[in-house]
Order: structure tokens, then sequence, then C-alpha cells
């Protein structure tokens, strides 16, 4: 099992580099050249997602990004460490509008993941939040000399 690991500053300049490399070791890692189109944008979504949130709870800690090559599948994690409430926990008096618009962007971000890529786990808690993704790979042939 290989794998490669990518921390960046919570930036938005930063997401673009993040693609390119994930499309580079998917590549690598056997994923149908099909798909790798979808794999960028899962990880620029799950990237600009994650910048997102670092810097609205003002997280000064990397976006962690890891490549997990295994034996038929490519993984792609995006970690992020804001912090996250159960749902409805405000406090009192706090404006919700911002809140309200923010989670919005949050489900539309998750859906077009979803969208892009069959397997896709979601975690998140109190010291951060994790995109799991996960495609097939081919195995590679070997040419004949």
């Amino acid at each position: 099992m290989a794998t490669v690991e990518l921390r960046f500053s919570a930036l938005p300049e930063h997401v673009r580099t993040a693609r390119l490399v994930a499309a580079a070791v998917a590549r690598r890692a056997g994923v149908d050249e099909a798909v790798l189109d979808e794999v960028r944008l899962a990880v620029g979504e799950a990237c600009t997602r994650a910048v997102g949130l670092h810097q609205l709870s003002g997280v000064t800690a990397p976006v962690k990004v890891v490549l997990i090559e295994e034996e038929k599948q490519f993984s792609i994690e995006v970690g992020d460490e804001a912090p996250r409430s159960a749902p409805g926990d405000r406090a009192p008096g706090a404006a919700g509008g911002d809140a309200d618009v923010e989670a919005e962007e949050d489900e539309m971000g998750l859906a077009v993941i979803s969208g892009l890529v069959d397997d896709v786990e979601v975690t998140a808690g109190q010291h951060g939040g994790l995109i799991r993704m996960t495609w097939p790979t081919t195995p590679a042939v070997a040419e004949l000399p």
C-alpha cells in the first residue's frame, strides 16, 4: 500500500495544487483515465470546502490530503480541523442568517462530491471532519519485450 500525504495552508490558491497532485497519483495508481476529471473535481470541491471551514472557524492548521493506493482501489481523504457542533446548537441570541447560508453551501458541496464519487464517507465532530472518496483501479498490464 502506497500513501502520499499533502498538507497545505487553508488558502484557496493551494486547492489547484491539491487537484493536480491527486490526479497524477490517481493516474499512477491505475484509476481509469475516463474518471480522472471526476477525481480532480471531487478533490477540488472537498479541498475548497475544507479551506472555507478553516477560514470560517479561524483554524490556522493546514488542510490535510492523504492519497492511498491499495490493491484494487484508490482513496483520497481530505481532512479539516474545523470543529463542528450538533445541528441547532447556536449561542443564545446568535444570528442564524449567515450560519444558514454557510450550512446550505456546505450541503451543496457535499452533494456535488456525492454526485461525482460513488463511494464517499463523510465524518465530522468536535475536532474536525474527513471526507473519504474511493475509486476502483485496474491492475497495470505488463508490457511484453
